[in-house]
């Protein structure tokens, strides 16, 4: 039987997505903070959707490939828990080592779910399908989107936050899978 380091394999991917989060800070700054959590939501959405879409149809007529989109995925739901823990009334334009210190603390959260949820589910994910992911993280993007349209009330699911990390999880999931995929050719 093989033995995983999921550890490791998550900080791979999580430093791939820091990587571009970063650099795309330095291009745009942080011209995210306009948006409200549903337009984060829905671009996340967005993503996913043309991820189904990909492994559907087999073919995409745009360059980027599945690992681009779900590299997007995290970096919008962290830009969400961000914006959540700043609100929409706080600074625009974030300095750099704010944003990323912030993305930082985000992630590192989002980790300790993971590890949490993945001691208690004994590394189910490693026998999805990454097609399952997908619609896993579609589900919790209706959730949100849900209630969002309930202007953040809920009677006894986790809100949004717990939905953004679920969905950052799961992408990073699909991308150690792929990686995988990639290094058994």
């Amino acid at each position: 039987m093989k033995k995983y380091n999921t550890s490791e394999e998550f900080a791979v991917e999580i430093s791939r997505c820091r990587e571009i989060f970063e650099k795309k800070t330095r291009d745009y700054g942080t011209s995210w903070r306009v948006l409200r959590l549903p337009s984060l939501t829905d671009q996340i959405f967005i993503k996913a959707n043309r991820i189904r879409s990909i492994q559907e149809s087999g073919e995409h007529r745009v360059s980027e490939g599945e690992q681009p989109e779900f590299v997007a995925m995290v970096n919008y739901a962290v830009m969400a828990l961000i914006q959540q823990e700043l609100g929409q009334d706080g600074e625009l334009e974030l300095p750099l080592e704010k944003a990323m210190s912030l993305y930082d603390t985000h992630i590192g959260r989002t980790t300790s779910l993971m590890l949490d949820k993945n001691h208690d589910y004994g590394e189910a994910w490693r026998q999805m399908r990454i097609s399952s992911m997908t619609d896993l993280i579609l589900m919790k993007l209706r959730r949100i989107k849900q209630i969002e349209d309930n202007d953040g009330r809920t009677i006894i699911s986790e809100g949004v936050e717990g939905g953004y990390m679920d969905i950052i999880n799961y992408s990073l999931f699909c991308l150690i899978r792929m990686t995988e995929m990639e290094n058994e050719k």
